[in-house]
């Protein structure tokens, strides 16, 4: 098993050095001009599975990069551990048709995998499929501590401006969604990408776990629309701020006005909407 160490500032890779690409010959065609055949670069999508202890527990569509971190972190917002230490061994094994990843897990998460254990068909973007009632949709999760105003409105601007530059997979492919973990300063330390934005913010507290980071003292910032799960996953690991550059839905306001997370949308250069708790919200000084 791996690490993956923490990097104050990420940089895009090469492509040639980079996972989650494939080279595919397309037909590019313009007005008034015949096509033209060349290479580019896609983003890829393939069915990741996951193991525990020998059990088949979900199969999700997923850009095959930072699989380690994505096993730690969708492993602990389902719920199946309650720390990066319960997670004794990941391994990953590749056959025809994807990717399985064998985690070995404490004994004591075993019950915990058979309450939340889900045989999931995963959709890119969907987080519920496979979910057999609607009393499964939400998990039962306590609420983060109130806190006075701590995020700063200079710091979410800074932090979305940044967010583009340090997607290399979009920036090369234009399929893919990133999640970001900004300090309290709204300095980017890490980004995770994936073809779905649910795994993207997986990677991301994957990441943040398993390099024992305080949650609590910093910010995510997600290139997508934030539903409710993206408010959940980010509750679960303590995440006490969302900052979306697209809308959130209802019951993505809903939940994160009852598990006290501030929700921010619409994050662009001109500005945000706060949708949770703007009492968390240091607002700019005029």
């Amino acid at each position: 098993m791996t690490t993956t160490p923490a990097h104050s500032k990420p940089e895009p890779a090469p492509a040639d050095d980079q996972e989650g690409l494939a080279l595919h010959t397309v037909h590019r065609q313009r007005p008034g001009s015949s096509y033209t055949s060349q290479q580019d670069q896609l983003a890829q999508e393939v069915p990741i599975a996951l193991e525990y202890n020998g059990i088949s527990h979900a199969t999700v569509l997923a850009t095959p990069c930072d699989l380690e971190d994505f096993a730690f972190g969708f492993s602990y917002t389902e719920g199946v551990i309650r720390s990066a230490r319960d997670i004794y061994d990941v391994e990953l094994t590749r056959r025809d048709k994807g990717i399985v990843i064998e985690l070995t897990i404490a004994s004591a998460c075993l019950n915990q995998l058979k309450l939340r254990r889900r045989s999931l068909a995963g959709r890119t973007g969907c987080g519920l499929c496979g979910l057999e009632s609607l009393d499964e949709v939400q998990r039962s999760l306590p609420p983060l501590n109130e806190r006075p105003a701590f995020l700063n409105a200079e710091a979410v601007a800074a932090a979305t401006s940044a967010l583009r530059e340090l997607q290399p997979l979009h920036l090369q492919t234009g399929a893919t969604h990133a999640a970001g973990w900004a300090n309290i300063q709204g300095r980017i330390l890490a980004v995770r990408e994936d073809v779905g934005r649910h795994n993207a913010l997986d990677k991301l507290i994957g990441h943040l776990i398993r390099q024992d980071h305080d949650t609590s003292d910093g910010f995510a910032v997600i290139s997508s629309r934030a539903s409710f799960e993206m408010v959940q996953k980010a509750a679960a690991a303590g995440i006490s701020a969302v900052v979306a550059v697209s809308a959130p839905t209802t019951y993505a306001v809903q939940m994160a006005d009852e598990l006290n997370v501030l929700l921010a949308g619409f994050a662009r250069e001109t500005g945000f909407t706060v949708y949770a708790h703007p009492e968390f919200l240091i607002p700019y000084v005029s």
